[in-house]
Order: structure tokens, then C-alpha cells, then sequence
């Protein structure tokens, strides 16, 4: 029997939140240190430090990886939806510097003149994102600077010449040591901030406490709804189809597993980028390539997928990738302007089955003839945080033709398995909307496990999605897995809330236990790979090379979906082949 989640609120985590939303009600800018005392009250575990001396640089190095690294240079950081949201308050983004954060995809632009950060958000979501964030990075920030101000330390670091590497490093030893850090984890700062920004941000840190600033310019419903269309509008002029009439298939993942296994370019380009690894040996996985098995199952085209973006990475090759994916159906479509959503358009009919990868082979020619005739579209997403998925599957359920399936993949947090292993979960508690929705997944562990190498899959599972990573602290994580539920993530309960809206002539309920079993009219299915274990704290994705180790997973789970859609489009396709014939029959 399924019953909803229990109202298991935590008083610490709800009082952070009412507290920031409260303030950025306010017109004037609010200084991120009056979010402080909250933030380490809810003893998130992300940063269980938050509230001690000692530097927590496992949160640290969360909040950096997620926030572009000019975020130190800045006083003040302004959120808003799109270029108009922006513009009506009198800033010009567009014409400023764009910057990225390396874990997390969003918009970012700074003036450095005026020390202005502008972060482009699409949803709530990102503002639950944002804000503990932008607070993690200063506590941490500024505990450093307490450690190293007023010291001879300080002063010979804002002395040190560039060009003097061999007082830079004693120098960086010493900032270790007062620092009380570990040599395992200073070394873990220097690959966040990589090069001379170590250096630089070092001799920021002993200067110069952090005293953030943050607005948001457009907190309205309406302006998270007009960037979604304006996004979409993009997207349908640019498009080479007729995206209104054409039925389709949604998919929610990245922008380079469904491309690769189906342009076949990167196992073209082996010996190119094979050469470059072997001489490069990037991210230390030359090592890695010669270890892979004689007798391969999807290793070495997982492995050539990961490596191609290193190695093919010039203006040419980049090229001859756009050409290689459009000379088979595969159109990249991206705006500058507001959401950082990248889609892509896949015309089934154009797709050539001998450039698939050999995971996908298994057609017989009757399909793949069957296949040449078919008018339905593959429109996948970089997959968006949060509540944006709710508002892009809103919009795109009501300007599409037609939805043959929903099929959505992406990493989440487990309580009870591995990094890498596969979750396939069929009730979701969304926390947005209090409901539990039951669903009939698509998927089985059967779908997934022949082309898992290294994982487990786990299906028949509960999942919670939850509003933010850092929104979460282990006796709430020991609640959910009391009842049940071991598959924490982001976007789930978003998208089965616009699926419902999709199905039923209604908004949402709240706090009910949803059916989406009886009149869901396409395939709904989900599959989460393991990125984080937030309980065992067992190493996680962004320790291993920055997602090397996620790639047996993200490919396992995206032959999936392809085989999914492809099996499904050729039994739609054969039923209209004989509902001709029955009709010329009669």
C-alpha cells in the first residue's frame, strides 16, 4: 500500500528558506552574511562545518565548482530571468563578460568595473540553488581570512611576485598549514582553482573578507513563464521542422549521449583521438584506455565518447562533429539570451543504422525500412534544474503536435547504493507539491543492466525530489529512508507534476497521492544514475576526474532510452502499416 510522505518538515531547513525569500522580497539589495546564522542552523549535509572554525573544503569546493570564480571579485549579484527582466532595472548583461561555473549550467556575466555578477535563473529552483551556495562560499571564504589576516603570512603573500615559483611554493605550504587544511585537500583547492587563480585568490583571501550583496530583479510566475516561451519561440524558428505538427518523443538528458551513439563520428575519429590521449595522457586516462577488456561492451566507445570532447576540441573538429551529427538527422538548437537549455531536434527517417553504435544494432531490415518512413522527432533537453523542467515540459506538451513518450535520465543522491549504480524508481514524493505520484515506469532493470559495466540497477524503487542539494541535513535524509525512499534528485516531481497537467484539465493537486497509471496517454520513464551517497559518504562523482567514472552509467542508461524509443516508433509504425491494410482489405 502507498501513502504519502509524512509532513517530516524540518524547522531549521523551512526557517532558512522563509528567511532568504522573505529578505530578497525587499527592493534594495540584502547582504548574504544576514543568511548566515540560518544557513548553519539547518546543518546541511553538505556542510556539516558550516557553524565551526575549522574549514569544511569538502563545501567548500561544492559551492566553488557551482559558482563561476570571478563570484570573489564581485559585491553584488543580480538574478533574473531573461535579457528584458535585466534591462527594465537598467543593466545590460548581454554586453558583459561571459562567465562559467564548471558543475553547474547556468548563465553567468560579470562587469568587472563595477563588480557585478548576473546569473540568468529559470526557476525557484534556482534561487534554492544560488543563495546556498553563494552562503556556503563566504563562510568558508571568510574563514580562511580570519585564519590568515593580520599575519607575516598575509604580507608576504600580497608581496610575492608571479614570476618567483619557488617562494610561491613555500609560500602555499605555509597558507596550508595555517590553514589547518591537508596536503589531500589543499591539493583538492588547487584543482578548483586552477593555475594562478589559486594564487590570486589566496592573496584576495588574506586581504579581503567576502561581503556579498544579491537582488532578484523578476520574482514573479509570469517571468519564469515568458523566459520559457521566449526560449521556446528560439527554439521553434530555428528548428528545421515543423515542431507543432510533428509527433514527438521528449527526452530529458544531456546534449552528447544521444549524439554520440547515434552519429557514430567519435568511433570514426578512435585513432585521432586515441593518438592525442596517448600523448596527453589527460586527466590520467591513458592508463584507463589500456586496461579496457579485449572483449568490449560498450567500454571503449563509452571511453572515445568521454575523451572525444578533449581531443577533438578545435574549431575544426568541431565542425566536422556539427556535420556529422546533421548529415544524420541530429540538429543542435541553443539562445544566448536566456535559458541555458540546450535542445536538439533527431529526425528518426534521417538516422543511418550503420553508424549507430553496436549497443543500438538490432533491427531487423523490415524495421529499418519501416524507420526511413517515420515523422516522428527525438526532442531531447540538457536537462534543467529544478522546477524548470515543470515550466519547458508545460510548454513544450502544449505547442507539439503530439507526445509519443516521455523519458527522462539524470543523476541523483542514493541511500542505499553505489556511485554509478542505476535507480528506476516508480513512486516520486515531490517536496514542491507535497504529492506522491505512482506511475507505471517504462523501464525495468532489464532494460539497463546488459550494458552496465560496472553498476547495479535497482528498479521498483521511491524517490524524493527535493528543492536543493544544500536543503537537505541527515536526519531529514533518515526520514525518507525510513519510508522507503533511497533515490534523492532534482527534477522528477516537477516533470510528473506538468505530466499531470498534460493528462487532466486541472492544475496540480497538492499534497495528494497522485495515479498516473490508468490515464497517462504515452510512456512515462525515468532512470537515475548514482552521482552522490549523502549517508555513507563514499566518494562521489565530482572527486573522479570530474565525471570520467559517470560514463558507464550515463551510456548504460542512454542505450536504454534510444533502444525504448526506437522499438516503439517501429511497432507504431508497423500498426499504421496494417491499419492500411485493413483498410484497403475492407
Amino acid at each position: 500500500m502507498i501513502r504519502t510522505m509524512p509532513v517530516v518538515q524540518s524547522e531549521e531547513i523551512e526557517l532558512y528558506i522563509r528567511t532568504y525569500y522573505s529578505l530578497l522580497r525587499s527592493s534594495a539589495p540584502i547582504r548574504i552574511r544576514s543568511l548566515e546564522e540560518t544557513h548553519a542552523a539547518m546543518n546541511s549535509s553538505l556542510h556539516q562545518l558550516a557553524d565551526s572554525p575549522e574549514i569544511d573544503m569538502s563545501a567548500l569546493i561544492y559551492a566553488a565548482l557551482r559558482l563561476p570564480e570571478q563570484i570573489v571579485d564581485a559585491r553584488l549579484v543580480i538574478l533574473g530571468q531573461m535579457d528584458d527582466v535585466f534591462q527594465r532595472e537598467g543593466y545590460a548583461p548581454e554586453s558583459w563578460q561571459p562567465v562559467r561555473a564548471r558543475a553547474r549550467r547556468r548563465k553567468f556575466y560579470f562587469e568587472p568595473a563595477e563588480r557585478i555578477l548576473a546569473a540568468y535563473i529559470a526557476s525557484v529552483s534556482d534561487i534554492d540553488d544560488l543563495i546556498p551556495c553563494v552562503t556556503t562560499l563566504q563562510i568558508e571564504w571568510n574563514k580562511l581570512y580570519y585564519k590568515l589576516v593580520n599575519s607575516q603570512l598575509a604580507t608576504a603573500l600580497q608581496q610575492v611576485r608571479s614570476e618567483d615559483q619557488e617562494q610561491i611554493q613555500t609560500l602555499l605550504e605555509e597558507v596550508r598549514q595555517a590553514s589547518g587544511l591537508s596536503e589531500e585537500d589543499f591539493a583538492k583547492l588547487g584543482l578548483v582553482w586552477r593555475g594562478d587563480r589559486l594564487l590570486h585568490n589566496l592573496q584576495k583571501v588574506s586581504n579581503q573578507r567576502l561581503d556579498l550583496r544579491v537582488t532578484v530583479l523578476g520574482s514573479g510566475l509570469s517571468d519564469y513563464r515568458r523566459s520559457v516561451q521566449y526560449w521556446w519561440e528560439k527554439i521553434r524558428q530555428t528548428a528545421p521542422q515543423d515542431l507543432s505538427k510533428r509527433p514527438i518523443y521528449f527526452v530529458s538528458s544531456n546534449v552528447h549521449s544521444l549524439a554520440n551513439l547515434l552519429s557514430g563520428h567519435a568511433w570514426e575519429q578512435q585513432a585521432t583521438i586515441t593518438e592525442y590521449i596517448q600523448e596527453h595522457n589527460t586527466e590520467n586516462l591513458w592508463p584507463e584506455y589500456q586496461g579496457l577488456p579485449e572483449t568490449d561492451n560498450g567500454q571503449l566507445r563509452n571511453f572515445l565518447y568521454y575523451t572525444s570532447r578533449l581531443a577533438l576540441n578545435d574549431m575544426d573538429a568541431q565542425r566536422a562533429f556539427t556535420a556529422a551529427e546533421e548529415r544524420v538527422g541530429i540538429t543542435r538548437l541553443s539562445n544566448l539570451h536566456c535559458l541555458d537549455v540546450e535542445a536538439q531536434v533527431i529526425e528518426l527517417s534521417r538516422l543511418d543504422p550503420t553508424r549507430f553504435d553496436a549497443r543500438l544494432q538490432a533491427m531487423d531490415d523490415q524495421s529499418l525500412a519501416l524507420l526511413r518512413q517515420s515523422d516522428a522527432l527525438i526532442f531531447n533537453i540538457d536537462y534543467p534544474l529544478g522546477m524548470a523542467a515543470y515550466h519547458i515540459y508545460s510548454q513544450v506538451s502544449t505547442a507539439v503536435g503530439q507526445i509519443l513518450g516521455v523519458y527522462i535520465l539524470g543523476k541523483a543522491a542514493t541511500l542505499n547504493a553505489r556511485v554509478g549504480d542505476v535507480m528506476i524508481p516508480n513512486v516520486v514524493y515531490d517536496e514542491h507539491s507535497r504529492n506522491s505520484y505512482l506511475f507505471r515506469n517504462s523501464f525495468t532493470a532489464q532494460d539497463v543492466a546488459p550494458y552496465l559495466n560496472f553498476g547495479t540497477v535497482f528498479d521498483n524503487q521511491k524517490s524524493v525530489t527535493v528543492r536543493g542539494t544544500i536543503l537537505q541535513n541527515r536526519n531529514y535524509m533518515h526520514v525518507f529512508y525510513e519510508e522507503g525512499y533511497t533515490d534523492i534528485e532534482m527534477e522528477a516531481g516537477p516533470y510528473l507534476s506538468s505530466i499531470y497537467e498534460d493528462v487532466y484539465p486541472k492544475r496540480y493537486p497538492i499534497d495528494e497521492i497522485v495515479n498516473l497509471f490508468i490515464n497517462a496517454p504515452y510512456e512515462i520513464g525515468l532512470l537515475h544514475y548514482a552521482s552522490d551517497t549523502p549517508i555513507s559518504r563514499r566518494q562521489s562523482l565530482l572527486s573522479k576526474s570530474l565525471s570520467y567514472f559517470g560514463v558507464d552509467a550515463t551510456y548504460a542508461t542512454s542505450v536504454a532510452v534510444l533502444r525504448k524509443i526506437l522499438t516503439q516508433e517501429v511497432a507504431r509504425l508497423k500498426k499504421r502499416e496494417d491499419e492500411k491494410m485493413t483498410g484497403r482489405v475492407e
